[in-house]
């Protein structure tokens, strides 16, 4: 872990409340242009596959493994370079690279062109690690699970948006969502480019950033206290289960219950009206009302029974039902990540965050690969037991895993955490 230093008190003239809200622009825009080409993607894999259901949920797999290898080999380094050069050039590269990746894949003749514009966007697309990394340089330690809660209902905000659209547009023409989605991403960086300030004053800044910039040696910073270590885990299932949720939502009910692109594009908007209430609204009342153990414990509980249910549920219908408690899920990962950003110091929270970042790059590598193979075998014609809902019970199988470990690793008396590490800070999410 980086050296622990005494904080200097921050500038009165640093970033607030301003500051914050153009954080939740940006994420509400990036995933209203991510959540406008989610219904339209895996049919447009299907088109370049023939229609073949089966291979065109293994072609979406490797797709997504590729998307994440980048993550994964980029999300370090430019988590590092936030801790030594700042925010904001991270953030607004990041935007722009979207856009051009959205062009590419706009434009795309193949398979390998759609591969191309995924790696260009695994390499940029670092905003939501960079964005609650921002966000803990303007928030107090003991009041950032309410903020984490605010970007994640910006989050769900774009999908409450993005799929309906992103599915209409579809309905004229299946490459009109990409463009429409680079065309967000380009606005937004534009406006960063005139509007965003800078989070991390060079005094607070991390004298290096290459010792970090190793993948592989970003994750020792996750072993550098216990119940960090611990919580690495509760994380890394986490992510892995919820990489079921964008590998396997449109073509599972496609292939199960007959939906199309308009459908699917509607279930998702349900899925982020459904997140952002939980997430703007209940988070943080809730946290300061039951606190983070218990916060990280009930949303785990919900989120393994949202996917049981997704797995057991036979009609279209039930699958309704079952979305609020994925949303309630949703109070788990503000509270996990306020409780892991307690335990490095000022300078090392974004590496803290590409940290998180390549836990979820890595399962983002794995887990879209296993949970379609899962699903193509699960449908295969020569398969004795036909059993569409298997990914969704072995997503719930690891949230279940989840939940086991954070109530081992947050147990009474296991709590500890870096004494005076944070400074203070020139927003309070209370105002």
């Amino acid at each position: 872990m980086a050296e622990q230093t005494t904080p200097a008190p921050p500038s009165s003239s640093g970033p607030g409340n301003a500051a914050f809200v153009f954080i939740l622009v940006m994420v509400a825009f990036d995933f209203l242009a991510f959540g406008i080409i989610a219904p339209v993607l895996p049919d447009l894999i299907r088109q370049f596959e023939g229609g073949d259901f089966g291979r065109a949920s293994a072609i979406t797999g490797y797709l997504l493994f590729a998307w994440n290898a980048m993550q994964f080999l980029f999300s370090p380094i430019l988590g590092a370079w936030s801790d030594r050069f700042g925010r904001r050039p991270i953030i607004l590269l990041s935007c722009f690279g979207l856009g051009i990746d959205y062009i590419v894949m706009a434009l795309a003749p193949t398979l390998s062109w759609l591969f191309v514009g995924r790696i260009i966007s695994g390499i940029t697309a670092s905003n939501i690690s960079t964005a609650f990394a921002y966000v803990t340089d303007v928030t107090p330690p003991e009041k950032r699970a309410k903020p984490f809660g605010y970007v994640s209902a910006a989050l769900g905000l774009g999908f409450v948006i993005g799929p309906a659209v992103g599915g209409y547009l579809g309905n004229f023409h299946i490459r009109a969502p990409f463009w429409v989605a680079a065309g967000l991403s380009l606005v937004n960086s534009l406006y960063g480019f005139f509007v965003l300030p800078e989070s991390l004053p060079p005094e607070r800044r991390a004298k290096s950033a290459w010792h970090m910039a190793n993948p592989l040696r970003s994750l020792t910073l996750l072993r550098s206290h216990a119940q960090l270590a611990g919580l690495s885990v509760v994380v890394t299932l986490y992510y892995l289960a919820h990489t079921s949720l964008p590998s396997m939502w449109a073509l599972y009910t496609m292939k199960r219950y007959d939906w199309s692109k308009g459908d699917v594009g509607l279930s998702l908007a349900v899925v982020g009206v459904c997140a952002s209430l939980i997430s703007g609204v209940l988070v943080g009342p809730f946290v300061k009302r039951f606190g983070e153990r218990r916060s990280v414990l009930f949303g785990l509980l919900c989120g393994t029974l949202g996917f049981a249910g997704f797995a057991l549920a036979t009609r279209g219908w039930v699958l309704y039902a079952v979305i609020p408690f994925i949303a309630l899920w949703g109070i788990a990962a503000p509270a996990v990540q306020s409780l892991m950003s307690r335990r490095v110091d000022h300078s090392s929270q974004g590496k803290l965050q590409g940290a998180i970042n390549s836990l979820r790059a890595v399962t983002g590598m794995a887990g879209p690969v296993l949970f379609t193979q899962v699903f193509a075998l699960a449908i295969a014609p020569a398969t004795r037991i036909h059993l569409p809902g298997a990914p969704y019970y072995l997503a719930a199988i690891l949230l279940l895993s989840s939940l086991l470990q954070a109530v081992y690793v947050t147990r009474p008396g296991a709590e500890t955490e870096l004494p005076a590490a944070q400074p203070a800070a020139s927003f309070d999410p209370s105002d």
